[in-house]
This record gives C-alpha cells, sequence and structure tokens, in this order.
C-alpha cells in the first residue's frame, strides 16, 4: 500500500515540535508552550495514520488538509504572542481551533457510505 509521504513527514515534524515545545515550556514563563506541545503531539501520530488513509479516501486527505491549516494558525498565533508579543492576525486562534475541529469532523465523515474509500488521485 502506498502512503502519504508529505503527512508521515508532518507527523515527524509535529512530534519533533511537540517535544521542542515541552522544552520551551520548562524553561519558559509563559503558559504557551505548554499549551502547545500536547497538541502536537497529539497530531503527530494522526498524521502517521492520515499518511495511510488519505491514500483510500478524498474525505480523509481533505480532513488532513484542514487540520494542517488549522494547527498552523493555531500553533502559529500561539507562538508569535510567545515570540514577538502579539498575535499572529486578529482571530488566528479561534480560526485554527474552528479549523481542527473541522478537520477532525470531516476525517470521522469517511465513515459514510457516500464518502467510501476511493482513491484520491
Amino acid at each position: 500500500m502506498e502512503i502519504n509521504r508529505g503527512f508521515v513527514g508532518l507527523g515527524g515534524l509535529f512530534g519533533a515540535a511537540g517535544i521542542a515545545a515541552y522544552a520551551a515550556a520548562a524553561h519558559s514563563t509563559s503558559g504557551h508552550m505548554a499549551t502547545i506541545a500536547p497538541i502536537l503531539l497529539i497530531h503527530a501520530p494522526a498524521f502517521l495514520s492520515l499518511s495511510l488513509l488519505g491514500k483510500l479516501s478524498r474525505a480523509s486527505y481533505l480532513g488532513g488538509l484542514i487540520l494542517i491549516l488549522g494547527l498552523l494558525f493555531f500553533i502559529g498565533d500561539l507562538v508569535s504572542r510567545d515570540l514577538n508579543g502579539d498575535r499572529l492576525f486578529a482571530f488566528a486562534a479561534p480560526l485554527g481551533g474552528s479549523l481542527l475541529i473541522l478537520g477532525w469532523i470531516v476525517v470521522a465523515a469517511t465513515v459514510f457510505k457516500a464518502l467510501d474509500f476511493k482513491s484520491p488521485r
């Protein structure tokens, strides 16, 4: 079975970034890194799973793409607050969180027959 190498790579990067965020949280007074770390570590193995599922289902591939955007906005906003003292842009974190919820709903929707497993090619 083929895998989506992009999702595997992102899973590895999200895992590494999660560990780095935990390390930063241990040396920081800000609470954002402690919030970021588990979110990244939760999504790391999810992307490893999506690397297989994304090749079988268009809906799960789309859900993975939405999750990527959600993580970039949500995590990006929190990192920006720690490093720059300011938001990424107004409502970046709520937008990212909403995209994360939507992405997981799209992945869950692959269970329905209408979104049956078909090659996303």
